[in-house]
């Protein structure tokens, strides 16, 4: 028996466990290795999808099924099995064309299956593309296969704003709308969230919710926050997190997880 048998924990990937500069701190895989061989299970809650997260697996001694897709998808690494999937409704691609009819200045990245599918891409739709690492496929947002699980509306903060504010308003009952930095807003399904599927992954390895820990570093890490013992935030994280009221650890550079892994330490 190991101190942290039925512990869970899950960090979200970009700036929380890997840094802008390609690095994962290794004070956090030596903290990582010690949780581990204790018994807890760590895991990945990211916005990527399986086919932008797939690449950078070996970076992540995860021991548990990875979140992925903004919590759309609970994928098996080590089976290399899909078990459980949450996808927009198949009324997604009218009611974009529709938010597009209205503001047209937005871009668009919508995600089928493993492939990624763009529409009137900007500055910030190639940025993010270059840093997933993918050849996406242009085309109007009517010629785009569905389900989607994920759609990421992209431009300046103060524009994609209204665009949320709009979707929350016309669809209430259909799409989360939540912003994974400022300049991209993911839209999922109404209840799909990190945090949800969060929840469902512990119900899986029958772990209790008082023993779930989540850190992340942006608004769309809130979801799992709110169901976290303790949520956790880096340092270097947005400002809503800050205001939220997450307990601020050394920034992602500077080993994240090893400050969540010494203070699990004293708490077990």
């Amino acid at each position: 028996m190991g101190k942290f048998d039925g512990v869970l924990l899950a960090s979200d990937f970009d700036d929380t466990f890997y840094s802008a500069a390609g690095v994962v701190a290794p004070a956090n895989l030596e903290a990582l290795a010690y949780f581990e061989a204790q018994g807890g299970r760590f895991t990945i809650s990211t916005g990527r999808a399986h086919r932008t997260f797939a690449p950078l697996l070996q970076l992540t001694p995860v021991n548990a099924p990875v979140i992925l897709a903004n919590g759309a998808q609970l994928y098996d690494f080590e089976k290399e099995e899909l078990l459980a999937e949450f996808t927009m409704p198949d009324t997604a691609g009218a009611d974009m064309e529709e938010l597009f009819a209205l503001r047209p200045e937005l871009s668009a990245e919508a995600y089928h299956g493993e492939e990624v599918y763009i529409f009137n891409p900007n500055y910030w739709t190639w940025y993010h593309i270059q840093r997933a690492g993918v050849t996406p496929v242009e085309c109007p947002i009517a010629q785009m296969p569905q389900p989607w699980h994920k759609v990421i509306l992209q431009h300046e903060h103060e524009i994609l704003l209204p665009a949320q504010a709009d979707i929350l308003s016309r669809w209430p009952d259909r799409y989360e709308a939540i912003f994974s930095n400022p300049h991209m807003l993911e839209v999922t399904a109404k209840g799909c969230t990190k945090g949800s599927t969060v929840l469902a992954l512990a119900q899986r390895l029958g772990i209790a919710r008082e023993n779930i820990y989540c850190v992340g570093d942006n608004q769309n890490d809130l979801p799992m926050l709110s169901v976290s013992a303790i949520p956790f935030a880096p340092a270097n994280c947005a400002q809503e997190v800050k205001d939220w009221g997450a307990a601020l650890l050394p920034a992602c550079e500077e080993g994240t997880i090893a400050a969540i892994i010494e203070t699990l330490d004293r708490r077990y």
